[in-house]
């Protein structure tokens, strides 16, 4: 009973925070512009909405669609810019939320942090390991306070088991992580009807970036975390998630090296990234961790987990709650079992933005994060091990 009033006492303490920050924010209101509108970028939205505190100035998207969306969403009364550097011209705009595709994040998060704006990015913060160096300078140099999108480290029921178990020494020492996401629904996304030639008002140019120009392709756009170079697959955009907690956990950052299987077994429709696919991560604290997802698993429940095997126990964790076994224990009466929690991320960021202090997920961890996933499709890729490089560092 004592462990349980504990536990109400932290999430409610947690909330109250956040109600808090939204009181204070309606004297000391954050200006926000948005860059990527689409279904990610709406929810954010809606997330500082919530939050409170702040004021829409500005939407943009490479989509006429999608920046009307967007300005409904904000509340009307907002400029609208298909080109983001419009965007972050404007002097009165404090911070902006970058939720456009994963290829694009760290050259727009460079940008902003260079015109004086604060950042919250979407993860994966990069597409390619050689990005994720120069976007830390970047905010270190601008001094800006920039927020990676991986919300568990904002969510109250994922800090309380990190308190309980692994900083109050319960779970021991780990020496394996079992990840697993199956059954993503958003790898299977098709292109609505009528959709063969491009939209007038959409700038296909502007969402592929740097990368080299084709033709219009609606598989691309409507399915792009299919592709390995626009959303980096379901390492990017699953394991991304999970690793982070696991390296939040445990205090680590650079995997040894990788190795990975997979392959587009079920749905060849012109995507390159596997629809099925195990990675294994050898980190030097004697870890290795590993990830599954397969979109071939049609059970909408029980798809998602991270499973961490301790000395002194197991704790599964993910966004329904958590479950922690001691070792030796048989009687399934005495799991330790609490449900999910809304997550508080940005709420938190607009508060650091106030605050000027470090938000809960720096640029730092969100590249150390991103990298395992890169050096993951690296793997597979090459169909080797790949090892961790010297430059890959920050």
């Amino acid at each position: 009973m004592e462990s349980e009033i504990s536990r109400r006492k932290f999430v409610a303490g947690a909330v109250t925070a956040a109600s808090a920050m939204r009181v204070a924010g309606a004297n000391d209101r954050v200006r926000l512009g948005i860059i990527g509108t689409g279904g990610r970028g709406s929810y954010l939205m809606r997330e500082a909405d919530k939050a409170g505190g702040i004021q829409w100035v500005a939407v943009c998207d490479a989509w006429d669609a999608r920046r009307d969306q967007g300005e409904k969403t904000a509340g009307g009364n907002v400029a609208k810019f298909a080109d983001y550097r419009r965007l972050l011209e404007r002097k009165d705009i404090d911070a902006v939320i970058v939720a456009t595709w994963d290829n694009t994040h760290a050259q727009i998060t460079i940008e902003a942090c260079g015109a004086g704006k604060d950042v919250y990015v979407e993860k994966p913060m990069t597409s390619t390991p050689m990005q994720g160096p120069p976007v830390a300078r970047a905010v270190r140099r601008h001094k800006r306070v920039a927020h990676v999108g991986v919300q568990q480290r904002s969510t109250p029921h994922f800090m309380e088991a990190k308190e309980r178990f692994v900083d109050g020494g319960q779970l021991g020492r780990v020496h394996m992580v079992r990840t697993i996401w199956n059954n993503n629904s958003g790898y299977l996304s098709k292109p609505p009807a009528g959709m063969e030639q491009k939209p007038a008002g959409l700038d296909w140019e502007a969402c592929l970036g740097a990368l080299p120009k084709i033709p219009w392709d609606p598989k691309r756009y409507f399915n792009r975390f299919s592709y390995i170079d626009l959303c980096c697959g379901q390492t990017g955009g699953l394991l991304v998630h999970m690793i982070d907690v696991v390296q939040w956990y445990l205090g680590i950052t650079r995997p040894l090296s990788a190795v990975a299987l997979g392959g587009i077994y079920q749905y060849d429709d012109g995507r390159d990234a596997p629809d099925n696919i195990n990675v294994i991560l050898d980190y030097p604290e004697k870890l290795t961790v590993t990830f599954e997802a397969s979109l071939a698993d049609g059970v909408p429940r029980e798809n998602a987990d991270i499973v961490f095997m301790g000395e002194g126990g197991r704790l599964s964790i993910f966004r329904s709650g958590y479950r922690f076994m001691r070792s030796g224990q048989k009687d399934p009466a005495q799991d330790i079992a609490v449900k999910g929690t809304p997550d508080l991320h940005m709420a938190n960021w607009l508060e650091c933005v106030r605050s000027r202090k470090e938000p809960n997920a720096t640029v730092e961890q969100g590249h150390y994060g991103a990298m395992a996933c890169h050096i993951g499709n690296l793997a597979y890729q090459q169909k080797a091990r790949v090892a961790w490089k010297e430059e890959w560092n920050i």
